[in-house]
């Protein structure tokens, strides 16, 4: 039987061959960036500057603390205010937990509810404690490829959920900052002006991104030759208030340890502006950072050593306890599926690997 024939070439799309072009100019700008010799300095000079900063934020703190008063006010916390506040922080992280449901939605990875959650329960406090590296990534990798989730998906998945966390942080630093005005700490030159703008910036851009959603109706946007997938405006909504809600929560939990004397809005500034200053020093847990911010906001209401206190009632339930639990429990999922090889890539509804659902399926939920 003779050979078949090759078949002819299919034409290129024109448009898609400008935007790999446009891809390959893009990626060839910043790989050149990145190549000079003085990047590598500059970054680690940006980052050595920041930390600078935030060691001697802290450091002058500490002087200010009576360390046996904060002791004692640890101590003298009620037991129903500790239960009440382990309560939010375990209601925060059961509703964090749902926030990898919306990967879900978009990649159809094929696991279950169930399943989903109970990977985020575990990989979110490792995020909280060691950084979004371990726990945002490589947790998170580790469980969902033990399942046979494909790399795609499973960066679909976090991006998905990095995105519903900042979407209802972005709404409740609008309002607050906007509503009231936090006592920041020494060195931190923001006025209560710039706090209104720059949280008016923040809400517009989830107010951009549910009307992104609208207008696309689940269509993705295409940028630089990447397609990023948009949700229905309903699921954006949902995505939004899922997030705001937890936020709330968390500022909730504060608010309890800190004493009810104390506003709200002032134990809800305390984790949003905590969040943000961890984040950017980089320090793993925010570790110190959380403490100096929530110092200095709570301590206009309550004493220095209390408000102190108060926070590291938190940090104990709301980081600490539960990462012991999840390390519990990744040992646990470790050593029963030790020598299991890993399930096969898990598949979509249309029958194609996850991660790469049909055109025809974005936008719609999966059964």
């Amino acid at each position: 039987m003779p050979p078949a024939s090759p078949s002819p070439a299919l034409p290129q799309d024109p448009a898609d061959g400008a935007g790999r072009s446009d891809e390959k100019k893009h990626q060839s700008r910043w790989q050149r960036l990145r190549s000079q010799r003085w990047w590598p300095w500059a970054m680690t000079l940006v980052t050595g500057a920041f930390v600078v900063f935030v060691i001697t934020l802290l450091v002058r703190q500490a002087r200010n603390v009576d360390w046996g008063a904060v002791w004692e006010s640890f101590l003298a916390l009620p037991t129903p205010t500790l239960l009440t506040a382990a309560a939010l922080a375990l209601a925060s992280h059961g509703l964090y937990s749902t926030f990898d449901l919306f990967g879900r939605y978009f990649t159809r990875h094929g696991l279950s509810v169930g399943r989903t959650i109970g990977i985020t329960l575990i990989a979110y406090p490792f995020t909280l404690n060691l950084g979004s590296i371990i726990g945002g990534v490589s947790v998170r990798y580790r469980l969902y490829s033990r399942q046979g989730v494909s790399v795609g998906a499973i960066g679909q998945v976090i991006g998905q959920s990095i995105v519903t966390n900042w979407l209802g942080y972005f709404v409740l630093a609008g309002a607050v900052f906007w509503i009231w005005s936090p006592k920041l700490p020494e060195g931190w030159h923001v006025g209560p002006q710039e706090l209104r703008w720059a949280g008016t910036a923040l809400a517009a851009l989830t107010v951009a991104y549910v009307v992104a959603c609208a207008v696309r109706r689940g269509r993705p946007i295409a940028w630089r030759g990447h397609d990023f997938p948009l949700p229905d405006w309903r699921v954006a909504l949902l995505q939004v208030a899922v997030s705001t809600v937890n936020w709330a929560i968390m500022g909730a939990a504060v608010w309890v340890l800190a004493g009810r004397d104390t506003p709200y809005a002032a134990a809800l500034a305390t984790v949003l502006l905590g969040a943000v200053a961890g984040l950017v020093s980089r320090i793993p847990a925010g570790l110190g950072v959380l403490e100096a911010v929530g110092t200095a906001v709570l301590s206009a209401y309550i004493p220095t050593s209390q408000a102190l206190a108060a926070v590291l009632a938190y940090r104990a339930l709301y980081f600490f306890a539960p990462l012991v639990l999840a390390a519990l429990a990744f040992g646990a999922v470790e050593w029963f599926g030790r020598g299991a090889p890993p399930k096969a890539e898990a598949e979509t509804e249309d029958g194609g690997p996850a991660g790469k659902p049909a055109a025809k399926a974005i936008g719609k939920a999966p059964a």
